[in-house]
């Protein structure tokens, strides 16, 4: 007979993923691929986005209703913040709404960085939301590296046209990249990595590790996250299993825009989206 304590244990624990759109579902992709076994709720909070023009304290109510979702509604056990603005702007709030240990994206992209970087100059490319917070910038000072950010806003739109590797794509990413990498020349810095501060970014990889001077390192702070996330949460992760991880999706509105769009970023199929209501 089975015992049920021994069941009890080795019931996979629920990771709780949340984003204020789908550009999240990289992180998400990331984690399946080293905690396979973890079942995985994913939220966005696709009614109320985007957060970044929305006020700090608005931000954190948004992000600790849709915390407390996570955790009371689906009985996460563990919290990935697959979003830059919340990380930057409410891992406090967030923190404060859920007993569960929770991880943003912002210091373990700042520690990918630090060990990666042999200059110390390190550039990143974000939203503008993300890029005023100076969120990386702080957390790669911490770490003794010098940051230089720059916001790239057309990249998101353009990745959610599905332009991956469109012409006109490529030559956006350059152009920022090109104005970056001068306003660093005229500062002095001598940057040798770049980080992605963005979840829809890892789609542009390719394009971007095109446009960086040969020898530049790119972190991918979703990669990045989810190293973070199994060395602090991850548990028996030694072998594989061959199915894929078990995933409940949840939206607060637009369900057939996540459901088409989702799979581009998680790399799989997203299945059924659930619609849930967090209130106004």
């Amino acid at each position: 007979m089975t015992d049920p304590e021994n069941q009890k244990e080795a019931t996979p624990a629920t990771i709780g993923v949340f984003d204020s759109g789908f550009g999240g579902l990289t992180v998400l992709r990331a984690l399946a691929a080293r905690m396979p076994q973890a079942r995985y709720a994913f939220l966005g909070d696709t009614a109320r986005l985007p957060y970044g023009s929305k006020s700090r304290r608005t931000i954190a109510r948004y992000a600790a209703e849709s915390a407390q979702f996570l955790v009371n509604k689906q009985g996460a056990k563990f919290l990935v913040i697959a979003c830059n603005t919340a990380s930057a702007l409410a891992l406090d709030a967030i923190q404060d709404a859920v007993t569960v240990p929770v991880l943003g994206v912002i210091e373990p992209g700042a520690e990918a960085a630090r060990a990666a970087s042999r200059t110390g100059d390190v550039l990143v490319i974000a939203t503008v939301a993300t890029v005023e917070s100076r969120a990386y910038s702080a957390a790669c000072r911490a770490r003794g590296l010098r940051a230089l950010e720059k916001a790239c806003p057309l990249l998101v739109p353009l990745v959610e046209e599905g332009w991956t590797a469109h012409p006109v794509t490529a030559e956006v990413v350059r152009i920022y990249l090109a104005e970056l990498i001068a306003e660093a020349a005229t500062l002095g810095m001598n940057p040798d990595t770049l980080v992605l501060g963005c979840t829809h970014y890892p789609l542009l990889r390719l394009l971007i590790e095109q446009a960086v001077p040969a020898g530049m390192r790119v972190i991918d702070s979703a990669e990045a996250t989810a190293e973070a996330a199994l060395h602090l949460f991850g548990q028996n992760e030694t072998e594989k299993p061959s199915r894929a991880a078990q995933l409940r999706c949840f939206a607060t509105d637009s369900v057939e825009k996540f459901e088409r769009l989702g799979s581009r970023f998680l790399n799989r199929p997203v299945g059924k989206v659930e619609l849930v209501d967090l209130g106004g």
